[in-house]
C-alpha cells in the first residue's frame, strides 16, 4: 500500500524530477506526441510500472481466453483436462477478469486519467470504460451458462458455449 500512496505522490505531482526528454522522430508524429503530456522521470516510471503489471495480467487473460475459445473451435476440450478442470479454468477466468476490471477503473484509471483524458470516467466515459461494460455483457451470458453445466442443468455443448464468448462482440 505504500508504494501505491508513493506513486500517487508522484503523479499527483509532488515529485520534482526533470521531464523525460522524447527521442527525435518524424514530423507527424511529433504533432501527435505534441499533445501528451510531459512526465517527469519519477511519472514515467510509475506509468511505466502500471503498464508492465497490466500487460502480465492482460497476457494472462488472453491465455486463458486461447484455452477456451480453441477447445470451443475444435469441438473438445484440451486434452488431459477434465469437465471439472474445463469449467473451473472458465469460471476462474471470469471471476478473475471481474476482479481485475474493478481494479481497473477504481485504482488505475483514476491515475491515469491525471495525465490521460482517454481513462476519464462520467458522461463522456473512455472507451476503454466503455469498452469494460460491453464486455461484462458477455461475461454474465458465458457465466450463467458455464454455471448451469456445472449444476447439471446442462450438458457442455462447445458450439453453445462458443456462441456465448462471442455474443455481443466481446470476445
Amino acid at each position: 500500500m505504500a508504494d501505491l500512496q508513493k506513486e500517487a505522490a508522484i503523479l499527483g505531482g509532488e515529485a520534482q524530477n526533470e521531464a523525460v526528454k522524447k527521442p527525435e522522430v518524424k514530423e507527424e508524429v511529433v504533432k501527435e506526441e505534441e499533445k501528451l503530456p510531459k512526465l517527469s522521470a519519477a511519472e514515467f516510471r510509475v506509468y511505466n510500472r502500471m503498464a508492465d503489471s497490466m500487460e502480465y495480467f492482460h497476457n494472462h487473460f488472453r491465455h486463458s481466453w486461447t484455452v477456451l475459445k480453441t477447445a470451443c473451435d475444435a469441438g473438445r476440450r484440451p486434452q488431459n483436462m477434465s469437465l471439472k478442470a474445463f469449467l473451473t479454468t472458465g469460471l476462474s477466468f471470469l471471476h478473475s477478469l471481474e476482479a481485475h476490471h474493478s481494479i481497473e477503473e477504481v485504482h488505475i484509471f483514476p491515475i491515469l486519467a491525471r495525465k490521460m483524458p482517454e481513462f476519464k470516467a462520467g458522461r463522456n466515459a473512455a472507451e476503454l470504460l466503455r469498452q469494460h461494460k460491453e464486455i461484462h455483457k458477455g461475461m454474465e451470458k458465458l457465466e450463467e451458462y458455464l454455471n448451469s453445466v456445472r449444476s447439471g442443468e446442462r450438458e457442455l455443448e462447445l458450439a453453445v458455449m462458443k456462441e456465448r464468448m462471442e455474443v455481443d462482440g466481446w470476445g
